[in-house]
């Protein structure tokens, strides 16, 4: 075998062990169908509708996130960001019903804030995203804030 075809066989074959090594990687993390697991039922009743999975929410309204596997918001405190089941105080009149909500699927997203308020900034005030509580298909009926929950429920015998 000459030189520049060995060459090509060791860069095919670097090639192609690379593409086995990530496809390899990225074993389990779906579904059947191709598609991210579905988390409709631990999202809030006032998540917006539109998404199967959802990991965080940016709300650009109090610039803070919610983590829907946590229960928990993030919020800036001073330098800081912290976790906690409310929101502080100072943001009482938040309305999580009534404002928008970015769904963020990556990790800490947080330590992205600057380029999710240049992103999602603009929505701030958009009060008439709808949200899951308020949503007719049937889809998001497993979600245990939506009124037609019990009905799915007693439906699918859970």
């Amino acid at each position: 075998m000459n030189k520049s075809k060995f060459s090509l066989f060791v860069v095919s074959a670097v090639v192609f062990a690379g593409m086995a090594a990530l496809s390899a990687g990225c074993l389990g993390t779906g579904t059947m169908d191709g598609s991210v697991g579905v988390n409709i039922g631990d999202q809030p009743g006032w998540g917006p509708t539109g998404y199967d999975r959802a990991e965080y929410y940016y709300i650009p309204d109090v610039d803070s996130y919610y983590s829907v596997s946590e229960h928990q918001y993030i919020y800036r405190d001073g330098s800081n960001w912290k976790h906690g089941a409310s929101l502080p105080a100072s943001y009482s009149n938040y309305d999580p019903y009534h404002s928008y909500k970015a769904v963020v699927n990556e990790d800490k997203p947080y330590l992205n804030n600057t380029s999710h308020q240049a992103k999602y900034g603009s929505f701030k005030g958009t009060k008439d995203q709808p949200v899951i509580r308020d949503s007719k298909d049937p889809k998001y009926f497993e979600n245990k804030d939506h009124p037609q929950h019990e009905n799915w429920a007693k439906e699918h015998n859970r």
